[in-house]
This record gives structure tokens, C-alpha cells and sequence, in this order.
């Protein structure tokens, strides 16, 4: 099985930071440890998500980056990024959005995670980086990340490895599937197939779902002359 190497393990509670003329509540400013945490099915320990409508929670547990993207965004910005600059909690080496799956399982540590979706870079990337245009930059490369839900709580330390334990039957990379959410918004087809992985986010689920009927019911209306 592919061994996969955490470069830094990042926590860091929501603070308040000024976006424009209103304040925002945010936890993507993580801080690296260098002694085990212990990560529970929500989060690990001394982490925390400054908005919980559209981060954390059980399918949203962990967020990952892979470090292979740091240099493309080093050049891009013009400046050197630290490990989390993402605001993820694992920055790993050898696992690339085209290299995992939905529903991918993982032991690490005493813990065991499975990839639940891609993230889904929001403005306050844009606030870290000061680019306006940061989480569209994001969704153009595909150079997302992923989440993991936790299927076994434990301790985690920065130096363990990850370790593939289990696949789903159908698999669909975090590319494949950042491709239907962004870019191929009218591939019926991918998205049947996408929805057919029982371990996909609820909440990716349900956009994809609602996708689907609006565009069978156009093609009803096109086809019955009523639109």
C-alpha cells in the first residue's frame, strides 16, 4: 500500500479579522504542532472552524492540502507560503487531488479517515492571500484539497504516515469530481456516476442532485415543447 507523508499538522481556533467594512469570523489561520493531537469525529483537538454553516462538522472533519501545489502558488503570489497557508490541518506530501478518490480510506496514526469531497475554496482565502480573485484561481487549477470524515477516532502525531487501507468499487478522483462541480456542469452522465459513491458528502450530494432534476426537467420542457 502507498505510504503518504505528513509535511505539517496545523490547528488553530477562529479569530476575528476585518474583511472590507465588516468583521469575519474565521479559523483558516492554522499554526503547526509538533506533539500528537487527538482527532476526534468532529475535529482534532484545539482546532475549530469560524463558520460551522459551511465548514466542519462531521463530513468536513479534517481538511488536507497537498504541499505539491505550494510552489505553483509561491510564484503565482510572489511570496513564500508556510506550511497551512491553506488553512488545512494536514499538509501532505504524495497525495494529489488525481491521486485519491471519494470515499478513499486511510489509517493515521491511531485514526481512521475517509475522503468525503473536495473543498470548496471560499472568500476568506482571498482575505489570507489578499487576491480578490483567490478562490476562482483555486477552482481554475483544481488545486483544491479534500476533506476527510473521521471513521475511527485517536491520536494523530505530525510524524506518522498515512496509509491506504481501502478503495471504493466505483472510483471517482477529487479531480474528476472538482471537473463535474465546476467545469462540465452539464455532464448528466458524470454526475449519475458521481452520485453512485455511497460515501460522497451529503452536502455534495444534494448539489448534484438538484443539478440533475434541473436539467431533466429542461429537457422535459424542450422536449414537450412547454418551455
Amino acid at each position: 500500500m502507498q505510504n503518504i507523508g505528513i509535511l505539517s499538522l496545523n490547528i488553530g481556533k477562529p479569530r476575528n479579522l476585518q474583511f472590507g467594512k465588516r468583521e469575519v469570523t474565521t479559523g483558516i489561520h492554522k499554526t503547526p504542532v509538533s506533539s500528537p493531537v487527538f482527532l476526534s469525529t468532529l475535529n482534532f483537538t484545539g482546532d475549530g472552524q469560524g463558520d460551522l454553516v459551511h465548514h466542519g462538522g462531521v463530513e468536513k472533519a479534517v481538511c488536507v492540502y497537498p504541499s505539491e501545489h505550494y510552489p505553483y502558488w509561491e510564484k503565482t503570489l510572489g511570496k513564500p507560503l508556510d506550511a497551512g497557508a491553506f488553512g488545512e490541518n494536514l499538509t501532505l506530501q504524495g497525495l494529489t487531488e488525481d491521486e485519491v478518490h471519494i470515499g478513499d480510506s486511510f489509517k493515521i496514526g491511531e485514526a481512521v479517515v475517509q475522503v468525503s469531497q473536495p473543498r470548496q475554496p471560499c472568500y476568506k482565502l482571498s482575505l489570507v492571500h489578499e487576491r480578490k480573485d483567490m478562490s476562482l484561481l483555486v477552482q481554475h487549477t483544481g488545486y483544491t484539497g479534500f476533506y476527510f470524515r473521521v471513521l475511527k477516532e485517536g491520536m494523530v502525531s505530525p510524524t506518522d504516515v498515512l496509509v491506504r487501507i481501502s478503495q471504493p468499487a466505483l472510483t471517482i478522483t477529487v479531480t474528476e469530481a472538482n471537473q463535474l462541480m465546476y467545469h462540465d456542469q452539464n455532464n448528466l452522465e458524470g454526475i449519475r456516476k458521481l452520485l453512485e459513491v455511497n460515501e460522497l458528502s451529503e452536502s455534495w450530494r444534494k448539489t448534484f442532485q438538484k443539478r440533475l432534476s434541473g436539467n431533466e426537467v429542461d429537457t422535459s420542457e424542450r422536449l414537450t415543447g412547454n418551455k
